[in-house]
């Protein structure tokens, strides 16, 4: 993990995390100019709490890389413009009461105010912008190695349940020829207790038959009786 001096000394290390913005508003709020986008220089200075002449030092010195990170200068036609825009947004007493810059105006975003953070080193507000990115990060790392141990735990439990399953398949393949065995025996008794009923019904027609016969051989019986009686 890096270092706070580290963050300070290394541009890499400061273009890592230039998205971690959010780091800002957790120490303390910024205040926007109408757009909801851009600050003043004035602005960025009342955030660090330290002086102009100190930001503008520091943005001089790196200006090239505060530029690459949201930071510009407006003059000429370009200002107009931007002062015409924030005036229409304007919600103060009257447009007199909108700060408009002479000749230049040089604005920051949120992204350049982070900048600023990881470079300025006489402010305790940046020093503690600074401890909340690194905290940030710590917090980060160890819950990446949490979720890299319970991973490592479910795969873990993987591995075994592949060894049962391993394990479990010849027992498995055995199960189910028996229950194939079984399955041609429930057939070839099905086949059976279907020809016997077959053969049921064949001497059930047998036995009425018999009957019939048996009753017809009385009913003459009966008939000699009454002629020879005659």
């Amino acid at each position: 993990m890096p270092t706070e001096v580290a963050l300070l000394e290394s541009p890499a290390l400061r273009a890592e995390r230039m998205g971690r913005v959010d780091a800002l508003d957790k120490v303390k709020a910024l205040v926007m100019l109408p757009d909801g986008i851009h600050l003043r220089t004035e602005d960025v200075a009342r955030y660090f709490e330290v002086s102009t002449a100190t930001l503008k030092r520091l943005t001089d010195r790196h200006q090239r890389e505060l530029t690459e990170n949201g930071m510009r200068t407006l003059r000429g036609a370009d200002l107009r413009v931007f002062h015409s825009d924030m005036l229409s947004l304007w919600k103060g007493d009257g447009p007199e009461g909108y700060p408009q810059a002479a000749t230049q105006l040089r604005l920051y975003t949120r992204r350049t105010v982070l900048n600023v953070a990881m470079l300025l080193r006489d402010s305790d507000i940046a020093r503690c912008v600074r401890t909340c990115l690194l905290d940030a990060e710590e917090e980060l790392r160890v819950s990446y190695a949490s979720l890299d141990r319970r991973v490592s735990q479910v795969e873990g439990c993987l591995a075994g349940v592949g060894s049962a399953l391993q394990e479990l398949g010849p027992v498995l393949g055995r199960m189910s020829s028996r229950l194939d065995v079984l399955d041609r025996k429930l057939d070839v008794t099905h086949q059976v207790v279907g020809a016997v009923s077959v053969r049921l019904a064949e001497v059930s027609q047998d036995i009425a038959r018999l009957d019939a016969c048996l009753d017809d051989v009385a009913r003459r019986v009966r008939d000699l009786g009454r002629r020879t009686s005659g």
